[in-house]
């Protein structure tokens, strides 16, 4: 079990990174498509391990190029600086399939903290205990459309459950939040500017494998 996965928004805000760029309404995270070659090193994202390393990389796919996360008991994040007010750029979009989530992952306890997929929004505070969090994960149990307290940090970090169960696995989902009013939906105040974004897919607490495949991540404006 690893206790320094609670702590991943603290250490979110001493990672840099270059931002994405914009065209219009859209400014564009990350598109993968954007590397050439299988395999290669993801530049503008850097790895955090909590236990062991999850093996992302970079792979074609349909003719396109994604990224892939495969978690063998194993907890690593991706994760990238980026500035922005969730009041002007509301919408976080992204795609992701999920192949398979981890066998006894459940969001409610601290031991069975592990997930196929999860898309991390970061809200820094000055006074790092105060930075919040806000996780879209696919959940093994956690019915879709729901949203619970991350188990290590209740008051600060919730996890939303995007996608539930394995009906829809091994398919290509696009995913569209408004993150300004989840936001104020689930801490009932006006969000902070946001200060990162992250993506993982861990395995480390239950053992076993998690493994998923991320693409096209972008910020939208209404």
């Amino acid at each position: 079990m690893s206790l320094l996965k609670p702590i991943v928004p603290m250490l979110l805000l001493f990672l840099m990174s270059n931002y994405g760029f914009s065209q219009g309404g859209k400014k564009i995270i990350e598109q993968f498509s954007d590397r050439s070659v299988s395999g290669e090193k993801i530049s503008s994202w850097q790895e955090k391990s909590f236990v062991g390393h999850t093996n992302y990389s970079i792979i074609e796919q349909d003719n396109n190029y994604v990224l892939h996360a495969r978690a063998d008991s194993a907890a690593s994040g991706l994760f990238k600086e980026i500035k922005y007010d969730p009041k002007e750029w509301n919408y976080l979009s992204w795609r992701w399939k999920v192949i398979q989530l981890p066998e006894k992952g459940d969001v409610r306890f601290k031991e069975t903290d592990d997930y196929g997929a999860r898309v991390y929004v970061v809200f820094p505070h000055f006074l790092k205990w105060k930075t919040k969090t806000i996780s879209y994960i696919w959940a093994r149990k956690l019915p879709k459309g729901e949203h619970i307290p991350n188990p290590w940090l209740p008051k600060n970090a919730v996890m939303v459950a995007v996608q539930s169960g394995s009906d829809s696995l091994g398919t290509w989902i696009t995913e569209k939040r408004n993150v300004y009013e989840d936001f104020k939906r689930i801490f009932g105040a006006e969000p902070p500017n946001v200060g990162a974004v992250a993506i993982m897919s861990d395995s480390d607490n239950t053992g076993g494998v998690a493994e998923a495949f991320y693409d096209d991540l972008m910020l939208l404006k209404q």
